[in-house]
């Protein structure tokens, strides 16, 4: 049957940096891959020895996020080209091409897999990578291929030999994983391809784990051929919990060398120590079950092979393995190899009989307390009387695996209650169905507060399937569609508030999804829970999902009997204007404008009189301005042209009395009672000095005032409070500038991604009165705009 061809990366055209084509050679989820120069001549190319003649029945490709090519070109042969030779493409026989797409419609985000089934003979392929598709990410026009898999049948096994070798050295003193090598599967029909091969299944999987896995299913094959059926169901479900196990411990990998590229070593060390903990967990487990024998590891525990072997990679698999056949005698490793008392002590006291998630971060490392091999843990009493009517609908062993400490238990059982809830007939009684809909609502509103995303997407889509199917098609009614809203509301709503931008976003699109279901919307209950009045000092991300939601839904509903009024939006928007966070004030003044253009000047009534001294607030003063200037815009195009200057007339008269209303307010701040010219108190940060004349003021604004910076880009001096706004809006290179979503800084577009992973970014400042403020540069002091406390950074 077609399996995993190992493959050495023997030439290829260049590459930047660490990213050489050799790093094609190993598959586990942290690997970077090729990368190709900055600016490189196209083609690219890259030509790989198989490790024996085969024939190719498919092809694999791992593409990079951004960047990416706009095709690649297959060539196959027995006979490397030569250089030197005009002629050389005719050494290798072309197969064709396959495109790339250029990734715009996910954001540049998602890595396409690109799967090429071929059928042809050789000992060469040779790759070639034309011209990149253009995006704003890829700045120096690079390619690049984040994995390759070769899959297919042995032409001459006699001819493996020394390329097998020389492969294997290549694999221990250049990687530092074992696994790839493995590819040896047997049980399945001829002309399938086992899952363990597919290139999804090794950059997904932690390498160790990935190598236990194939020999655990190499072994329930053997059992299923002697017929030892129990068994091989025990290891059916084994390996079915390691694939899991395995994810996670790639994903705690992958997240460790991000805080290393980070340089955020506590993280890192947390992460490692989150990985080592658990994977000892999963060999714990193993031992119990006896899974693996000595025939299955082919290496004998003693310290002659032990010295014998250099390499630190093959080491390490060594104490793993020796784990594997449980070495009781530890006497006979060497000193720095045995395991410390502590640990002896517990593995040989606390068997570990469950293969269980490791706790978040916030909790200690100990692992969980296990229930039944293969079985959640029994319910608590408190669970028990928490979720009676669950447990009178669908049993123990599913309510159980719903209050389980493992997330692939709580995962199933959300996935069971969806499968049951679709094979009701229509038939059954209503008093029936209606239990059922409420104890699945019961444990789907448990479920929204998960912190593994698997498990809270499946609470997402059970709770679609309720409100937009079972609760319409067996017709139960609006008490239903009501109870089913008000039992998850709150705990959807706080999740939009998430820090995890994927999970804030799924819980977002489902309450703009939910709300246009036509028995939700019919109930209007989702406007009126969206716009309950919201506190100054609202979480900001929690703020702006409901101002997001808001803005969405009003352009999808209106405010015609759809739950959102005019009065009810506006007071909404009053604590949106006066929240602590620029970017909520910002969304909120926006959101106003859109009502303002339904409802006209009747937003006024629910905004602070238009008078001087609200137009000292910067921001109510571009509010009105830009209500202003829509009325302006309206009544210009409906006036004849006689009205229009009687009215820039009138408009001309109160802007002059605008500013004479400004410069009664500034002589009240610079005159004293005698009637002579104060010119020594600053008026953005307070400091009063003798020195501080007409002129020695604006020496003061321009080199010392702490509250004051200049704009690198157009030398305007300003203030540093608005700094982010003035580059945003003023600036002459504004349109060089946009927002980090995460800190509101204003930031180059091709800094943005580098600024959201460093550390500099969602830094925020304390003054007195616990008013958060952020300060652009990260380096002034500056002052909250509530009570004029100066805050230093």
């Amino acid at each position: 049957m077609p399996h995993k061809i190992g493959f050495t990366v023997i030439s290829w055209s260049g590459h930047e940096g660490n990213y050489s084509a050799k790093k094609l050679m190993v598959h586990a989820p942290t690997v970077s891959g090729w990368r190709s120069t900055r600016f490189c001549p196209f083609p690219q190319e890259i030509i790989l020895q198989l490790v024996e003649r085969c024939c190719i029945r498919k092809l694999q490709l791992l593409a990079h996020q951004y960047l990416i090519p706009s095709k690649i070109e297959f060539h196959i042969g027995d006979r490397l080209p030569e250089s030197s030779s005009p002629q050389q493409t005719h050494n290798l026989h072309r197969l064709g091409y396959v495109s790339l797409s250029d990734n715009e419609k996910t954001g540049f985000r998602a890595r396409e897999l690109k799967s090429v089934h071929v059928d042809a003979v050789g000992s060469y392929l040779k790759l070639t990578f034309h011209r990149n598709h253009v995006n704003q990410y890829n700045s120096y026009n690079q390619v690049a291929l984040v994995a390759l898999n070769i899959l297919g049948d042995p032409v001459d096994g006699n001819e493996i030999g020394t390329a097998v070798n020389q492969l294997i050295d290549q694999y221990l003193n250049n990687s530092l994983y074992s696994s790839a090598l493995d590819g040896t599967y047997t049980g399945y029909k001829c002309d399938s391809i086992s899952p363990l091969d597919d290139l999804a299944f090794d950059m997904y999987q932690d390498p160790e784990v990935a190598h236990i896995i194939r020999l655990l299913d190499q072994k329930k094959q053997d059992m299923v051929r002697e017929e030892r059926f129990e068994l091989a169901k025990k290891l059916k479900q084994a390996i079915a919990d390691l694939q899991k196990v395995g994810e996670r411990l790639g994903r705690y990998d992958v997240e460790k060398h991000s805080a290393i590229e980070r340089e955020d070593y506590d993280t890192a060390k947390q992460k490692k120590e989150q990985l080592e903990a658990y994977r000892l967990t999963v060999y714990q487990q193993l031992e119990l079950h006896d899974l693996l024998d000595i025939s299955q590891v082919n290496i004998q525990p003693s310290i002659h092979i032990y010295t014998t072997v250099q390499n630190f990679r093959v080491n390490k698999i060594f104490k793993i393995k020796c784990m594997l056949l449980f070495i009781k005698d530890i006497s006979s490793l060497p000193y720095d190899e045995r395991p410390l008392p502590a640990l002896r002590k517990r593995s040989s006291d606390q068997p570990v009989s469950e293969l269980d998630e490791m706790p978040p971060l916030t909790d200690t490392a100990t692992p969980c307390s296990p229930g039944a091999a293969g079985q959640p843990e029994p319910l608590t009493e408190k669970a028990q009387r928490e979720a009676s009517l669950p447990i009178d609908i669908c049993g123990d062993s599913l309510v159980a695996g719903a209050y389980s400490k493992t997330w692939s238990y709580r995962e199933d059982a959300l996935l069971t209650v969806y499968k049951k809830l679709l094979e009701v007939p229509s038939g059954t009684p209503k008093a029936e169905l209606r239990s059922m809909t409420r104890a699945a609502v019961f444990l789907c509103k448990k479920a929204l507060t998960d912190k593994v995303s698997s498990v809270f997407l499946a609470s997402l889509n059970l709770l679609r399937m309720i409100l937009s199917e079972f609760i319409p098609n067996h017709q139960l009614g609006k008490s239903e569609i009501s109870h089913c809203v008000e039992q998850t509301w709150n705990n959807l709503l706080s999740r939009t508030g998430e820090s995890t931008l994927r999970l804030r976003t799924l819980a977002i699109t489902f309450i703009q999804e939910m709300a246009l279901f036509k028995e939700v919307r019919a109930l209007q209950m989702v406007p009126v829970e969206l716009v309950r009045p919201m506190q100054s000092s609202a979480p900001t991300r929690l703020a702006l999902s409901r101002l997001e939601l808001l803005e969405k839904l009003l352009e999808q509903l209106g405010t015609k009997d759809s739950g959102f009024t005019l009065d009810n939006v506006m007071r909404f928007l009053a604590g949106g204007l006066e929240h602590s966070a620029a970017s909520v004030r910002e969304l909120s003044v926006r959101v106003v404008q859109a009502m303002y253009h339904l409802h006209g000047k009747a937003v006024l009534n629910y905004l602070p009189p238009d008078d001087t001294s609200t137009r000292k607030n910067v921001l109510y003063k571009n509010l009105f301005d830009s209500l202003a200037k829509l009325d302006g815009n309206t009544i210009n195009t409906q006036k004849p042209q006689k009205g229009a200057e009687k009215g820039d007339g009138e408009k001309e008269k109160e802007e002059i009395r605008s500013l004479q209303e400004q410069l009664a307010v500034l002589k009240e701040i610079s005159v004293d009672d005698a009637g002579a010219v104060l010119y020594s108190l600053c008026i953005f940060c307070g400091e009063r000095d003798e020195s501080f004349t007409e002129d020695g003021l604006d020496l003061h604004y321009w080199k010392h005032c702490p509250m004051l910076q200049r704009c690198l880009q157009c030398r305007q001096v300003v203030e540093i409070a608005s700094l982010t706004e003035h580059l945003l809006t003023e600036c002459e290179r504004r349109a060089d500038f946009t927002q980090c979503p995460l800190c509101s800084e204003a930031l180059t577009r091709d800094k943005l991604t580098e600024h959201a992973q460093s550390a500099a970014c969602n830094r925020e400042s304390l003054c007195g009165c616990s008013v958060f403020v952020s300060c652009s540069s990260r380096k002034h002091t500056q002052c909250c705009y509530k009570c004029d406390t100066r805050v230093q950074n």
